[in-house]
């Protein structure tokens, strides 16, 4: 708990240094990763991510230290090289783009692997510490670090901003973009140049390894929230910070963890819950949309027997009448039972349930919709009548008020159905 509250009070201006910088880097990554999503380059974002890593290693060379300059010089150009021999070899050769990208993310890190391994024989002390571009530390900042990738950082955040119309025009209708007159060639160069700065700036932060996964992860968990690209924009970033400051604090609070692992623990801790638990894709929502629904579509077909019972001068049907009806489904059965007559549509006395007045109101509007849709398909389609119930059932639920009031007024406001069935009158109507 000290720990929590010496990292999160910032009365440290190292602390303070990380969590502006790993801020910073969140964020940058979160929007550019969310059109790298949009426009389906992950495994390019991947390719680049490890593609640096020989960049850093050569830097080091030149440098003889861990120069932010020199690091960042040399990550760009490397991770700029990947991006351009991924693009000419799948424009020049019949190999396919993820087996091009599969191969140069391979030799590059293989090589980056390679010439860290040779700098770690030479025994120079200035070496110490460069595993971290693996991996990442945030804890490791400091200020001159802080300000070369805080303003790269910035940088991606303004070009994104600034071009924001011009990107989303592009990765949703790359033809239009060109139709109107932008200049789609120069806006790709733009966008891989930002992406390649935004791998860039989390080479020590997260590392080149996981620098993917901050891209990628935080516009794939907002995609399940969200169709809007504006707000699928602010959510990837708000699960982008969120993950970077608690990787930082692990970071902080456990000295001899890296970060980037933990940022990427977080991150996927975050998708894993947005993947079941989103309100309009999640997969546990769903389920539980699709079972409610099921029940309603019950619900409304014991509506519809008892409205027969009704409209047969019936006072209403005896519970195990209802039961025999829809064979093997008791438990189903029984809860929209319970359910109407919560609901003040029905009322069960000595085994025998009857509509009330706003059950039957009920039970006529589904019925009405029924057999509509029956009519309309015998005198718009040409179907025979009795082929025409089991469409008429599963369409009943979903008819709107508009396509209620369009099929009266195409069928010129009938009075039966196909089976010379009674429509009931929608009692809002005169």
């Amino acid at each position: 708990m000290e720990d929590f509250i010496y990292f999160f009070s910032f009365q440290d201006p190292n602390v303070l240094m990380v969590v502006v910088g790993i801020s910073l880097l969140s964020i940058s990554a979160a929007m550019v990763g969310t059109f790298t999503f949009l426009d389906k380059k992950a495994l390019i974002g991947d390719a680049i991510s490890h593609a640096v890593l020989p960049g850093v290693c050569l830097a080091f060379m030149l440098s003889g230290n861990k120069n932010p300059y020199w690091i960042v010089s040399g990550a760009f150009i490397t991770g700029a090289l990947s991006t351009y021999i991924i693009s000419w070899i799948s424009n020049y050769t019949k190999l396919k783009e993820d087996t091009v990208i599969a191969a140069v993310l391979s030799i590059f890190f293989g090589l980056g692997i390679v010439i860290m391994t040779q700098l770690q024989q030479t025994g120079n002390a200035a070496l110490s510490g460069l595993d971290h571009f693996i991996f990442g530390n945030a804890i490791s900042i400091v200020r001159k670090d802080l300000l070369v990738y805080g303003i790269l950082a910035l940088t991606i955040i303004l070009v994104i901003l600034f071009f924001y119309k011009e990107f989303k025009v592009m990765v949703f209708n790359r033809s239009f973009a060109q139709s109107i007159g932008l200049p789609v060639k120069r806006l790709e160069f733009l966008f891989n140049s930002l992406m390649v700065l935004a791998v860039v700036t989390g080479i020590q932060a997260i590392g080149v390894v996981l620098m993917a996964a901050l891209l990628i992860t935080p516009a794939a968990a907002a995609k399940f929230w969200t169709d809007r690209l504006d707000r699928m924009l602010i959510i990837a970033v708000v699960f982008s910070l969120i993950s970077g400051i608690v990787g930082a604090y692990i970071s902080f609070a456990l000295p001899h963890m890296p970060t980037g692992p933990w940022v990427v623990i977080v991150l996927s801790l975050i998708a894993f819950l947005s993947f079941f638990f989103s309100v309009k894709k999640g997969v546990l929502t769903k389920w539980i949309a699709k079972r409610n629904y099921q029940r309603k579509i019950h619900s409304d077909h014991i509506l519809k027997a008892l409205f027969g019972a009704w409209e047969k001068g019936k006072q209403g049907l005896k519970t195990e009448n209802i039961f025999n009806i829809f064979p093997g489904k008791n438990f189903k059965t029984q809860y929209s039972i319970n359910k109407l007559n919560k609901k003040g549509y029905i009322t069960e006395n000595q085994s025998i349930i009857k509509l009330t007045e706003s059950g039957l109101t009920e039970a006529k509007r589904i019925v009405r919709l029924h057999r509509l849709w029956e009519l309309y398909m015998t005198e718009y389609m040409n179907i025979a009548p009795d082929h025409v119930h089991d469409s008429a059932e599963k369409l009943e639920h979903i008819i709107t008020p508009e396509l209620e009031s369009k099929l009266d007024r195409n069928l010129n406001f009938p009075k039966a159905d196909p089976h010379h069935s009674i429509i009931p009158r929608d009692p809002k109507k005169p």
